[in-house]
Protein backbone atom coordinates (compact mmCIF):
# COMPACT_ATOMS: atom_id res chain seq x y z
CA UNK A 1 0.00 0.00 0.00
CA UNK A 2 0.97 3.49 -0.83
CA UNK A 3 1.79 5.62 2.40
CA UNK A 4 -0.09 8.61 0.78
CA UNK A 5 -3.65 6.37 0.65
CA UNK A 6 -4.28 6.50 4.66
CA UNK A 7 -2.43 9.79 4.33
CA UNK A 8 -5.06 11.09 1.95
CA UNK A 9 -8.26 9.64 4.27
CA UNK A 10 -6.71 11.00 7.73
CA UNK A 11 -6.83 14.51 5.80
CA UNK A 12 -10.61 14.02 4.91
CA UNK A 13 -11.13 13.63 8.59
CA UNK A 14 -9.07 16.54 9.74
CA UNK A 15 -10.49 18.83 7.01
CA UNK A 16 -14.51 17.55 7.75
CA UNK A 17 -13.97 17.81 11.79
CA UNK A 18 -12.58 21.63 11.28
CA UNK A 19 -15.30 22.22 8.89
CA UNK A 20 -17.84 21.37 11.79
CA UNK A 21 -15.89 23.33 14.64
CA UNK A 22 -14.64 26.52 12.34
CA UNK A 23 -15.14 26.96 8.75
CA UNK A 24 -12.96 29.65 8.53
CA UNK A 25 -10.19 27.63 9.73
CA UNK A 26 -11.20 24.67 7.03
CA UNK A 27 -10.65 26.77 4.61
CA UNK A 28 -7.02 27.60 5.20
CA UNK A 29 -6.30 24.12 6.60
CA UNK A 30 -7.57 23.03 2.85
CA UNK A 31 -5.16 25.57 1.16
CA UNK A 32 -2.08 23.82 4.01
CA UNK A 33 -3.60 20.72 2.69
CA UNK A 34 -2.89 21.38 -0.96
CA UNK A 35 0.17 23.23 -0.97
CA UNK A 36 1.50 19.94 0.99
CA UNK A 37 0.50 17.36 -1.60
CA UNK A 38 1.50 19.41 -4.33
CA UNK A 39 5.17 20.00 -2.03
CA UNK A 40 5.44 16.20 -1.60
CA UNK A 41 5.03 15.55 -5.59
CA UNK A 42 7.51 18.00 -5.71
CA UNK A 43 10.06 16.86 -3.49
CA UNK A 44 9.49 13.33 -4.86
CA UNK A 45 10.43 14.93 -8.05
CA UNK A 46 13.61 16.58 -6.91
CA UNK A 47 14.86 13.04 -5.17
CA UNK A 48 16.02 11.69 -1.63
CA UNK A 49 19.23 11.70 -2.44
CA UNK A 50 19.30 15.57 -3.02
CA UNK A 51 18.72 15.88 0.47
CA UNK A 52 20.56 13.34 2.01
CA UNK A 53 24.06 14.74 0.35
CA UNK A 54 22.67 18.21 2.29
CA UNK A 55 21.46 17.15 4.87
CA UNK A 56 24.19 18.63 7.26
CA UNK A 57 23.39 22.36 5.43
CA UNK A 58 19.26 21.80 6.29
CA UNK A 59 20.25 20.63 10.13
CA UNK A 60 22.72 24.01 10.76
CA UNK A 61 19.74 26.15 8.58
CA UNK A 62 16.60 25.28 10.58
CA UNK A 63 18.83 25.41 13.58
CA UNK A 64 19.77 29.04 13.09
CA UNK A 65 15.70 29.64 12.15
CA UNK A 66 15.37 27.86 15.66
CA UNK A 67 17.76 30.39 17.37
CA UNK A 68 15.98 33.40 15.10
CA UNK A 69 12.76 32.30 16.33
CA UNK A 70 13.26 32.12 19.81
CA UNK A 71 14.79 35.95 19.58
CA UNK A 72 11.95 37.14 17.55
CA UNK A 73 9.31 34.90 17.20
CA UNK A 74 5.93 35.42 17.98
CA UNK A 75 5.03 34.66 21.44
CA UNK A 76 1.59 32.87 22.37
CA UNK A 77 0.78 32.10 26.27
CA UNK A 78 4.66 32.47 27.23
CA UNK A 79 5.57 30.68 24.14
CA UNK A 80 7.56 31.76 21.26
CA UNK A 81 7.18 28.71 18.82
CA UNK A 82 5.88 30.72 15.56
CA UNK A 83 7.89 33.10 12.96
CA UNK A 84 5.28 35.66 11.12
CA UNK A 85 5.83 35.20 7.68
CA UNK A 86 2.52 37.16 7.00
CA UNK A 87 0.86 34.76 4.64
CA UNK A 88 2.19 31.41 7.46
CA UNK A 89 3.04 31.30 10.96
CA UNK A 90 6.15 29.28 10.32
CA UNK A 91 6.62 26.75 13.27
CA UNK A 92 10.63 25.93 12.50
CA UNK A 93 10.48 22.93 15.17
CA UNK A 94 8.57 20.92 13.21
CA UNK A 95 10.27 21.03 10.09
CA UNK A 96 13.36 20.29 11.64
CA UNK A 97 12.30 17.12 13.29
CA UNK A 98 12.55 15.83 9.53
CA UNK A 99 15.97 17.27 8.73
CA UNK A 100 17.24 16.24 12.19
CA UNK A 101 16.28 12.36 11.39
CA UNK A 102 17.74 12.66 7.63
CA UNK A 103 21.29 14.58 9.21
CA UNK A 104 21.49 12.35 12.04
CA UNK A 105 20.82 8.95 9.63
CA UNK A 106 23.76 9.95 7.57
CA UNK A 107 25.99 10.74 10.61
CA UNK A 108 25.58 7.51 12.45
CA UNK A 109 26.43 5.67 9.35
CA UNK A 110 29.06 7.54 7.82
CA UNK A 111 31.96 6.50 10.99
CA UNK A 112 35.17 6.22 9.75
CA UNK A 113 37.07 3.00 11.33
CA UNK A 114 39.40 4.25 13.07
CA UNK A 115 36.93 7.05 14.83
CA UNK A 116 36.81 6.46 18.39
CA UNK A 117 33.20 5.22 18.94
CA UNK A 118 32.37 7.04 22.44
CA UNK A 119 33.80 10.45 20.69
CA UNK A 120 31.67 9.83 18.06
CA UNK A 121 28.73 9.21 20.52
CA UNK A 122 29.47 12.26 22.06
CA UNK A 123 29.47 14.14 18.97
CA UNK A 124 26.04 12.96 18.14
CA UNK A 125 24.34 13.43 21.62
CA UNK A 126 25.46 17.23 21.11
CA UNK A 127 23.72 17.29 17.46
CA UNK A 128 20.34 16.13 19.62
CA UNK A 129 21.25 18.26 22.65
CA UNK A 130 21.39 21.80 21.10
CA UNK A 131 18.17 21.52 18.76
CA UNK A 132 16.19 19.81 22.05
CA UNK A 133 17.79 22.81 24.53
CA UNK A 134 16.38 25.54 22.25
CA UNK A 135 13.03 24.07 21.87
CA UNK A 136 12.59 22.88 25.16
CA UNK A 137 13.27 26.91 26.59
CA UNK A 138 11.07 28.36 23.83
CA UNK A 139 9.58 27.00 25.92
CA UNK A 140 8.19 23.38 24.40
CA UNK A 141 8.65 20.59 26.29
CA UNK A 142 6.45 18.21 24.17
CA UNK A 143 7.98 18.77 21.25
CA UNK A 144 11.65 18.35 22.81
CA UNK A 145 10.41 15.02 23.98
CA UNK A 146 9.61 13.86 20.59
CA UNK A 147 13.75 14.43 19.80
CA UNK A 148 14.97 12.91 22.48
CA UNK A 149 12.80 9.89 21.97
CA UNK A 150 13.89 9.37 18.50
CA UNK A 151 17.33 9.76 19.22
CA UNK A 152 17.03 7.34 22.11
CA UNK A 153 15.64 5.02 19.40
CA UNK A 154 18.27 5.93 16.59
CA UNK A 155 20.93 4.81 19.40
CA UNK A 156 19.25 1.76 20.40
CA UNK A 157 19.35 -0.02 16.60
CA UNK A 158 22.72 1.95 15.51
CA UNK A 159 25.44 -0.15 14.74
CA UNK A 160 28.40 1.04 17.58
CA UNK A 161 26.54 3.52 19.64
CA UNK A 162 24.00 1.18 21.69
CA UNK A 163 26.86 0.30 23.96
CA UNK A 164 27.45 3.42 25.20
CA UNK A 165 23.81 4.13 26.51
CA UNK A 166 24.60 3.40 29.96
CA UNK A 167 26.50 6.81 29.95
CA UNK A 168 23.31 8.74 28.84
CA UNK A 169 21.26 6.68 31.17
CA UNK A 170 23.71 7.51 34.16
CA UNK A 171 23.32 11.32 33.16
CA UNK A 172 19.75 10.75 33.26
CA UNK A 173 19.55 9.04 36.74
CA UNK A 174 22.23 11.75 38.12
CA UNK A 175 19.79 14.73 36.83
CA UNK A 176 16.60 13.30 37.16
CA UNK A 177 15.96 15.12 40.41
CA UNK A 178 16.95 18.50 39.23
CA UNK A 179 14.45 17.99 36.23
CA UNK A 180 11.35 18.74 38.62
CA UNK A 181 13.29 22.04 39.45
CA UNK A 182 13.94 22.92 35.44
CA UNK A 183 10.11 22.57 34.45
CA UNK A 184 7.87 25.59 34.40
CA UNK A 185 4.86 26.08 37.05
CA UNK A 186 2.29 24.73 34.49
CA UNK A 187 4.45 21.65 32.85
CA UNK A 188 4.66 20.15 36.82
CA UNK A 189 0.61 21.23 37.33
CA UNK A 190 -0.46 19.07 34.27
CA UNK A 191 1.70 16.35 35.73
CA UNK A 192 0.16 16.71 38.88
CA UNK A 193 -3.06 17.09 37.27
CA UNK A 194 -2.54 13.71 35.40
CA UNK A 195 -2.00 11.64 38.14
CA UNK A 196 -5.04 13.60 40.26
CA UNK A 197 -7.90 14.64 37.74
CA UNK A 198 -9.92 16.15 40.51
CA UNK A 199 -6.96 18.08 41.90
CA UNK A 200 -7.91 21.29 40.25
CA UNK A 201 -11.83 20.37 37.96
CA UNK A 202 -11.64 24.60 37.05
CA UNK A 203 -8.03 24.56 36.39
CA UNK A 204 -5.37 22.81 35.38
CA UNK A 205 -7.50 19.56 34.90
CA UNK A 206 -10.61 21.09 33.04
CA UNK A 207 -8.82 20.61 29.62
CA UNK A 208 -8.12 16.84 30.09
CA UNK A 209 -11.55 16.43 31.72
CA UNK A 210 -13.44 18.08 28.99
CA UNK A 211 -11.60 15.72 26.26
CA UNK A 212 -12.90 12.94 28.44
CA UNK A 213 -16.27 14.20 27.81
CA UNK A 214 -16.43 14.81 24.63
CA UNK A 215 -14.97 11.83 23.49
CA UNK A 216 -17.75 9.91 25.79
CA UNK A 217 -20.61 12.38 24.35
CA UNK A 218 -20.03 11.16 20.99
CA UNK A 219 -21.05 7.49 21.28
CA UNK A 220 -21.09 4.90 18.88
CA UNK A 221 -22.03 6.93 15.73
CA UNK A 222 -21.12 10.73 17.32
CA UNK A 223 -23.38 13.69 16.92
CA UNK A 224 -23.13 14.74 13.35
CA UNK A 225 -21.47 16.75 11.56
CA UNK A 226 -21.16 20.37 13.48
CA UNK A 227 -23.90 19.01 16.02
CA UNK A 228 -21.22 18.80 18.69
CA UNK A 229 -21.68 20.59 21.37
CA UNK A 230 -18.67 20.27 23.98
CA UNK A 231 -16.54 21.14 21.04
CA UNK A 232 -18.75 23.59 19.04
CA UNK A 233 -19.63 25.43 22.18
CA UNK A 234 -16.26 25.68 23.80
CA UNK A 235 -16.95 23.78 26.45
CA UNK A 236 -13.42 21.89 25.21
CA UNK A 237 -10.55 24.00 25.05
CA UNK A 238 -8.37 23.84 21.57
CA UNK A 239 -10.73 22.13 19.93
CA UNK A 240 -8.77 22.61 16.62
CA UNK A 241 -5.44 21.89 18.07
CA UNK A 242 -4.54 19.77 21.06
CA UNK A 243 -7.68 18.36 21.74
CA UNK A 244 -8.46 18.29 17.89
CA UNK A 245 -9.10 13.87 18.26
CA UNK A 246 -11.78 14.24 21.35
CA UNK A 247 -13.70 16.90 18.86
CA UNK A 248 -14.13 15.11 16.38
CA UNK A 249 -14.93 11.60 17.95
CA UNK A 250 -17.47 14.12 19.18
CA UNK A 251 -18.60 14.23 15.66
CA UNK A 252 -17.93 11.12 14.36
CA UNK A 253 -18.32 8.79 17.26
CA UNK A 254 -16.34 5.60 18.11
CA UNK A 255 -16.26 4.58 14.62
CA UNK A 256 -14.86 7.74 13.54
CA UNK A 257 -11.85 7.59 16.22
CA UNK A 258 -11.49 4.19 15.30
CA UNK A 259 -10.98 4.66 11.62
CA UNK A 260 -8.26 7.59 12.51
CA UNK A 261 -6.63 4.89 14.43
CA UNK A 262 -6.79 2.44 11.38
CA UNK A 263 -5.48 4.95 8.54
CA UNK A 264 -2.49 5.66 11.65
CA UNK A 265 -2.06 1.96 12.08
CA UNK A 266 -1.72 1.49 7.86
CA UNK A 267 1.05 4.60 8.17
CA UNK A 268 2.96 3.03 10.80
CA UNK A 269 2.43 -0.53 8.74
CA UNK A 270 4.31 0.70 5.76
CA UNK A 271 6.86 2.31 7.66
CA UNK A 272 7.93 -0.57 10.08
CA UNK A 273 8.03 -2.72 6.68
CA UNK A 274 10.47 -0.34 5.25
CA UNK A 275 12.47 0.00 8.34
CA UNK A 276 12.44 -4.45 8.42
CA UNK A 277 13.68 -3.93 4.86
CA UNK A 278 16.58 -1.28 4.95
CA UNK A 279 17.82 -3.09 8.51
CA UNK A 280 18.90 -6.38 6.39
CA UNK A 281 21.03 -4.05 3.94
CA UNK A 282 24.64 -3.57 6.26
CA UNK A 283 26.07 -1.27 3.15
CA UNK A 284 26.30 2.57 4.59
CA UNK A 285 23.46 3.83 1.88
CA UNK A 286 20.87 0.74 3.40
CA UNK A 287 21.80 1.77 6.71
CA UNK A 288 21.03 5.24 6.24
CA UNK A 289 17.87 4.23 4.59
CA UNK A 290 17.32 2.00 7.99
CA UNK A 291 17.84 4.89 10.30
CA UNK A 292 15.86 7.79 8.44
CA UNK A 293 12.89 5.55 8.00
CA UNK A 294 13.36 4.25 11.89
CA UNK A 295 13.74 7.85 12.84
CA UNK A 296 9.77 8.73 10.97
CA UNK A 297 8.39 5.47 12.48
CA UNK A 298 9.67 6.36 15.82
CA UNK A 299 8.87 10.19 15.47
CA UNK A 300 5.45 9.53 14.34
CA UNK A 301 4.49 6.68 16.44
CA UNK A 302 5.59 8.93 19.60
CA UNK A 303 3.18 11.99 18.74
CA UNK A 304 0.52 9.71 17.76
CA UNK A 305 0.50 7.88 20.60
CA UNK A 306 1.15 10.97 22.83
CA UNK A 307 -2.00 12.77 21.68
CA UNK A 308 -4.43 9.91 21.41
CA UNK A 309 -3.58 9.45 25.28
CA UNK A 310 -3.71 12.96 26.38
CA UNK A 311 -7.09 13.05 24.66
CA UNK A 312 -8.29 10.14 26.28
CA UNK A 313 -6.88 11.08 29.58
CA UNK A 314 -4.61 8.08 29.64
CA UNK A 315 -1.29 10.29 29.36
CA UNK A 316 -0.51 13.91 31.01
CA UNK A 317 -1.42 16.75 28.38
CA UNK A 318 1.15 17.82 25.97
CA UNK A 319 1.42 19.88 22.87
CA UNK A 320 2.33 17.61 20.15
CA UNK A 321 0.53 17.93 16.91
CA UNK A 322 -1.84 14.74 15.81
CA UNK A 323 -0.36 14.62 12.24
CA UNK A 324 -3.24 15.48 9.70
CA UNK A 325 -5.98 16.11 12.11
CA UNK A 326 -4.45 19.04 14.39
CA UNK A 327 -5.15 22.74 12.71
CA UNK A 328 -1.99 24.15 11.65
CA UNK A 329 0.69 24.26 8.24
CA UNK A 330 3.62 23.54 9.64
CA UNK A 331 2.95 20.17 11.31
CA UNK A 332 1.13 19.19 7.40
CA UNK A 333 3.91 20.16 5.44
CA UNK A 334 6.73 18.99 7.95
CA UNK A 335 5.28 15.49 8.04
CA UNK A 336 4.61 15.55 4.24
CA UNK A 337 8.16 16.39 3.88
CA UNK A 338 8.66 13.60 5.51
CA UNK A 339 7.07 10.91 3.64
CA UNK A 340 8.77 12.71 0.53
CA UNK A 341 12.33 12.07 1.70
CA UNK A 342 11.29 8.36 2.03
CA UNK A 343 14.11 6.22 0.00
Amino acid sequence: MDIIIPTIFLSLFGLFNLFGVNVSLFFRQLEYTIIGFAGFYFIKKIGYYFFRENSKFFYWLFLGILAVTVMIGIEARGSKRWLDLYFFNFQASEFFKVFFILYMADFFSSKKILENDLVYFLKSFIYFFIPAFIIFKQPDLANAAVFAFVYLIMIIFSQDYKKHLGYLAGLALMFAPLGWLVLRGYQRARLMSFLNPHLDTKGISYNMIQAVITIGSGMFFGRGLGLGTQSKLFFLPENTTDFAYASLVEQFGFVGGFLVILFYAAIIYILAKKTIKYYYQRDRDGQRKFLYCLGLLSYLFFQISVNIGMNMGLLPVAGVALPFITYGGSSVLAVLLGFALLP
